[in-house]
């Protein structure tokens, strides 16, 4: 049976936490419940330990488990370590390696996979302070789930809410069936737009919502990768395990791209801009009655093509390519011109940007052609992280 190790932060969604437990345990979970001091100003260890079938772990010095330095065997015993909710200050605590109650001291001992499904008010989510903890522990290969937009208990609406609970329990499951396949491999996944300035209001940029590209860094991450995604501005949560670096222009994502390397697999599904404007106006272009200005455009840097040529190149470049017509024959000539391993090619007039559906021509180095069927796009992903795997499985 799997062990989980369920922590409950202090906050108002800790009362969620009990759906939680009692969800766990319907999946077949032995779960361990481990509750900060905050944490019971919200939730009565009581109803927590009827629900989890097992007692409250609440206290660092407890002489009766610690003269078996308990809290490490309680460390070692776990499967799984879900923290819900996640506060702000127990992220922190986290981030900066802090062990000053039994809570700290577990994440800090485990060496059990961390799913964390944070819950606060949307300011302090959005704190920089915040956002740097939450890239930290990323980094270190903690996964997350949420927070989700909505109305907040204090009043305010934003993104802050606690995930649902299906969800929580969802990527816990996940999190304890998460595959090897991709065990110590590292890739970097591109996504979304670039907006590229034109003044200070106005940008050269597409229709690219980022949704493959997420779905692809997600599916990497569940097969042990680890996973680094450079992305333009999109509106969307990272994908649970992934390190995300947000980018705004070409230029900033080919340097987030190199910096990321080395790395085993480059899977390049941003939307790039293929121009920018020579020259960036520092005021707002304003009309004038000799009509529209000129702007003279310059070529933006080649991700692809640069990655599938440099010198730190990825063991597997992937290229994707969007077309409206002549797919097949375009796809052909920009996997020679590009240099990648292999490329995924559709028909954006068909499938167009932000949809839930794509169809893609695969096409790869052996110039094997494979048309795939229409799919949901994170089923194509999961088929493309699963070719990927394939891969370096027959390379062994």
């Amino acid at each position: 049976m799997p062990r989980v190790l369920l922590i409950l932060g202090g906050g108002i969604a800790a009362y969620k936490a009990l759906d939680v437990a009692r969800e766990l345990r319907r999946q077949g979970m032995d779960v361990t419940p481990v509750m900060t001091a905050a944490a019971k100003e919200f939730v009565t260890p009581l109803s927590l330990e009827v629900l989890c079938g097992s007692a409250v772990h609440d206290e660092l010095f407890k002489a009766a488990q610690e003269s078996q330095i308990g809290h490490i065997q309680l460390a070692r015993s776990a499967d799984a370590v879900v923290v819900c909710p996640a506060t702000a200050n127990l992220m922190a605590r986290m981030a900066h390696g802090l062990a000053d109650d039994l809570a700290t001291t577990l994440l800090l001992a485990t060496d059990a996979p961390i799913l964390l499904a944070p819950a606060m008010n949307v300011h302090m989510w959005q704190h920089p302070a915040t956002h740097n903890n939450v890239q930290t522990l990323q980094k270190r290969g903690v996964r997350f789930v949420g927070p989700v937009e909505g109305e907040m208990a204090c009043g305010e609406t934003g993104v802050g809410r606690l995930a649902s609970i299906e969800s929580i329990v969802d990527e816990a499951v996940k999190l304890l069936g998460r595959s090897s396949a991709l065990s110590g491999r590292k890739v970097l996944v591109t996504a979304g737009p670039t907006r590229e300035p034109i003044d200070p209001v106005r940008y050269i940029s597409n229709h690219s919502s980022g949704l493959q590209g997420f779905a692809i860094a997600e599916s990497l991450a569940r097969l042990g990768a680890s996973v680094t995604l450079v992305s333009g501005p999109v509106a969307l949560s990272t994908p649970p395990g992934v390190l995300r670096v947000d980018v705004q222009t070409a230029e900033e994502m080919k340097v987030a791209c190199l910096d990321a390397l080395p790395a085993d697999v480059a899977v390049c599904v941003a939307a790039v801009s293929d121009w920018r404007a020579e020259s960036q106006h520092a005021n707002k272009l304003k009309k004038t009655a000799n009509g529209p200005p000129a702007i003279s455009l310059v070529e933006n840097p080649d991700i692809l093509a640069t990655l599938s040529q440099c010198t730190l190149r990825p063991t597997l470049v992937v290229g994707f390519a969007a077309e409206t017509e002549s797919v097949k024959d375009h796809a052909r000539q920009k996997r020679q011109r590009k240099g990648c391993d292999w490329l995924l090619a559709n028909d954006v007039s068909k499938y167009c940007f932000g949809g839930s559906r794509n169809q893609v021509h695969f096409f790869s180095d052996k110039e094997e052609e494979e048309t795939w069927p229409e799919m949901d796009k994170k089923a194509l992903a999961e088929r493309l992280a699963e070719r990927i795997a394939a891969f370096f499985a027959a390379s062994v």
